[in-house]
């Protein structure tokens, strides 16, 4: 009894924002009802009540390939499903339990806590935190990221959601900097120059919500293997985001769209897709899954996908075990996205039916026809991308078969017969997703299907020929959110395949591979004073009146005084990059301690 009324009291001190749709409204109820679902399972019969009233729910689970029991989703790992009227209720959340659309997000699944109490139950999780939230009146509820206590109070750091335009039952926000938040964000492009993190550091300080600092600063904590601040870095982000969201946005409808060109909107991109990844490498596949819908459909633009969400997405889905979800999404846009043409999709589509084949609960019949299935989409995607096979086996600390590693087929030559976006995306694929090939039964399966494809291969099979002229046609050039998704990735065996172009550039944490029709609303100042200059600009100021570090043309009476000022301006810049090796290779030795009885006195000199 106690416990409810501390849980009543904690509902009471949050406030809920505002809903457009009166569904989600419910999705969020107060925390007690939420622990007492998770004490209490819901029966089969119950949830469908609850979801869906549609009788048409078995026809859109045959239609996506589901199967009765097949499901594994986290959210019900659990629970016990329950037959009712002869239905049997699928994976909750993986887009074939009802009508709704295939990247359907729900709220209540962006919080990592909903996956961890599915896991460890609602007190292991929470433990002391119910009584500390009665003090968090002031924060305003948000379903993306929980404020935490220690986080500098939120004051509107400038940011603003404006509805541009309503066309075809969609409709179009941007986020909007204001005047002063204008100013902040040229105060932190003149500490992205100085390449001193103290400076962003110091910025931050002063604005603790300033957006491009944060994402910027994660990454650096996060190269210092500060995981723990780079995650809270990133979700102070998203709760800025979200608090300047346009009352009309939602998070579900799939209605609303942020167009990546404009670069107010792309941090709120980035924030969401690093988010992402921390989930999951926390172990929260299920809730990364989630944000990953809704950067690829929800609220974004699925057309354009410029982060080249389809590229993880597979990855994500085999991570939480929603193959029946990963299934329908192939099924649906496999005919106007051509799914089938990417590595990934070629083979976790095959790797999706055989583990359905080997769930306890498929009826036999069943399990030999998705196993079936299974062994012909896998022998094709070894077909369709030979060169797949030698680099995952390298990563699974697999030591092929004299006959497969010296087959003309698998060997070498498959590696240097592709063409560089092809090797792209497969060093993407291998290098993300070797740990699902490691278990030993998917091994085996692997190595029965390779043999296989070697007999077809032997046999002259019509197949191999039409693979290989598809990837000598396709494939030529890898387009841009290609790069960017390798580019934050991070994944080394990807990175080492992008090209010249994209490698010799500087490439920004904050804005990585800019559009190159990028729509600006306003523009940096051309000169900035000297207040905002890095310190080495300061000081060779001071030797040099007429250096200029941002480059700006120097007064000209004549040819030869401009000549004499560039070559100047280089040979500083050169120095300047001098010394900020030397600096950052500078150590200091501690002196011996006074205590040390055996201390020499000539350890000075």
């Amino acid at each position: 009894a106690e416990n409810e009324a501390e849980k009543a009291t904690t509902d009471e001190d949050t406030v809920k924002p505002e809903e457009q749709n009166g569904d989600e409204s419910k999705e969020k109820s107060d925390s007690g009802e939420t622990e007492k679902r998770d004490a209490q399972p819901e029966t089969g019969a119950a949830k469908v009540r609850r979801e869906t009233d549609n009788p048409d729910t078995l026809l859109l689970c045959l239609m996506c390939g589901c199967q009765e029991g097949a499901g594994d989703d986290i959210d019900a790992l659990l629970e016990t499903i329950e037959q009712s009227n002869g239905l049997t209720l699928q994976s909750e959340g993986c887009g074939a339990s009802d009508n709704r659309p295939v990247l359907y997000v729900e709220h209540r699944n962006l919080n990592p806590e909903t996956e961890l109490k599915r896991y460890f139950g609602a007190r292991a999780v929470l433990g002391d935190q119910r009584p500390r939230q009665r003090q968090r009146q002031f924060h305003r509820s948000t379903w993306m990221t929980i404020p935490k206590n220690t986080w500098p109070r939120f004051s509107r750091p400038g940011i603003s959601m404006t509805l541009l335009e309503s066309r075809d039952g969609l409709q179009y926000f941007t986020f909007e900097h204001s005047r002063d938040y204008q100013q902040i964000q040229f105060k932190f492009l003149d500490s992205v120059e100085s390449m001193d993190p103290n400076n962003i550091v110091a910025l931050l300080q002063m604005n603790p919500y300033h957006i491009d600092s944060l994402l910027q600063l994660s990454d650096v904590c996060r190269i210092q293997e500060d995981q723990e601040m780079a995650r809270d870095l990133i979700e102070r982000a998203l709760y800025s985001f979200e608090c300047a969201f346009h009352p009309v946005c939602s998070l579900t409808s799939g209605t609303s769209r942020l167009d990546y060109l404009r670069p107010e909107n792309r941090a709120f991109y980035l924030a969401g897709y690093k988010h992402m990844m921390f989930l999951e490498r926390r172990g929260c596949p299920r809730t990364a899954l989630e944000y990953c819908r809704l950067i690829l459909r929800c609220v974004l633009d699925p057309d354009s996908d410029p982060l080249c969400m389809l590229l993880l997405i597979d990855f994500l889905s085999l991570r939480s075990r929603e193959y029946n979800f990963l299934l329908r999404l192939y099924q649906d846009w496999e005919v106007h996205r051509n799914l089938s043409q990417l590595p990934n999709f070629a083979f976790s589509v095959a790797l999706s039916h055989f583990h359905l084949s080997q769930e306890d609960q498929t009826e036999s019949e069943e399990r030999e026809r998705l196993k079936h299935k299974a062994d012909l989409l896998l022998q094709d995607a070894l077909i369709m991308f030979p060169g797949v096979l030698m680099p995952l086996l390298d990563l699974c600390t697999v030591q092929p078969d004299a006959a497969v590693s010296s087959h003309d087929f698998f060997g070498p030559r498959s590696q240097l017969g592709q063409t560089p976006a092809l090797a792209e995306l497969v060093s993407l694929y291998v290098g993300r997703t070797h740990t699902l090939w490691r278990e030993g039964g998917v091994l085996l399966w692997l190595e029965e299907c390779v043999r296989e494809v070697l007999r077809r291969v032997d046999a002259k099979d019509p197949l191999v020929e039409d693979c290989q002229n598809k990837r000598k046609q396709r494939y030529q050039s890898a387009p841009l959110n290609i790069h960017r998704h390798v580019i934050l990735s991070e994944i080394k065996e990807a990175t080492s395949t992008l090209p010249l172009e994209v490698t010799t550039q500087s490439v920004m944490g904050f804005d990585p591979l800019p559009p190159l029709d990028s729509v600006v609303s306003y523009t940096r100042p051309e000169s900035v004073g000297a207040s905002n200059e890095s310190t080495l600009s300061l000081f060779f100021r001071s030797l040099l009146p007429n250096f200029n570090l941002q480059g700006e043309p120097m007064p000209q009476d004549d040819l030869e005084v401009a000549q004499a000022g560039r070559e100047l301006n280089q040979e500083v810049n050169r120095l300047m990059v001098a010394m900020r090796d030397m600096l950052a290779n500078i150590q200091f030795q501690e002196p011996p301690r006074e205590d040390n009885p055996d201390r020499d006195e000539g350890e000075w000199d």
